[in-house]
Formats: structure tokens, C-alpha cells, sequence
């Protein structure tokens, strides 16, 4: 579980400065990516906030069996 939090923190650090790499290497070539390239076009802080959005909201445990 260590490594899964170590990678997620460097995918993090690297979402501040390209923002759609991090969102391409965690969901791929989604709906994700697309908003956020128009996001990280419109002003580069959306588009960071959205990225760490899509890599914190993906990297939860889902489902009855998640840990409260």
C-alpha cells in the first residue's frame, strides 16, 4: 500500500506542472483528458484543481468492502 501512495504523491506533484499528463497516466484517453486539456487551456489552475480531482477521486477504494 506504501508504493501505491508514494506513486500517487509523485502523480500529484506532476499534475502541478502538466496537469493532463498526470490525468492521461492515471484514466487514459478519456473524457477526463478532454476536459482537462480545455481546462488547462482556458487558465492553467483549473486545470491542475481537475486533475488532482480525477487523481484523488480514482485512487479511492470503492464498493462494500471499502474501509470506512
Amino acid at each position: 500500500m506504501a508504493c501505491r501512495d508514494a506513486s500517487e504523491v509523485l502523480l500529484l506533484i506532476l499534475a502541478f506542472f502538466l496537469p493532463p499528463v498526470a490525468v492521461f497516466i492515471r484514466r487514459g484517453c478519456t473524457a477526463d483528458l478532454l476536459i482537462n486539456i480545455g481546462l488547462t487551456i482556458l487558465g492553467w489552475i483549473p486545470g491542475v484543481i481537475h486533475s488532482w480531482y480525477v487523481i484523488l477521486r480514482s485512487s479511492r477504494p470503492h464498493g462494500p468492502s471499502a474501509p470506512v
